[in-house]
């Protein structure tokens, strides 16, 4: 499902103009791209975690030239479903 399809969704069901869907849905977006580059977390009771994981340092290696390198430890937006989240796609 896209978002142009998501802003159709709730504009049919709820009856608001698709304008001020789309720019809700754009600035909850921006809210939760802002909030985990700022290193918080963003938790929605019942649906899921927007948290910031950190991937250790690891040598990785480049094959055809048979060299190794290092991958510094770095951070990932990572997304985790609530219990009542995943009993529900389940």
């Amino acid at each position: 499902m896209t978002k142009a399809e998501i802003v159709n969704e709730i504009a049919k069901s709820t009856g608001i103009d698709k304008q001020s869907v789309l720019a809700t849905v754009e600035k909850f977006m921006e809210i939760v791209k802002d909030s985990l580059a700022n290193g918080e977390h963003v938790y929605l009771r019942g649906f899921g975690s927007f948290i910031i994981k950190t991937r250790s340092e690891k040598t990785a290696r480049n094959i055809s030239k048979n060299t190794t390198i290092i991958i510094p430890e770095h951070k990932i937006p990572a997304f985790k479903p609530a219990k009542v989240f995943m009993n529900d796609v389940k």
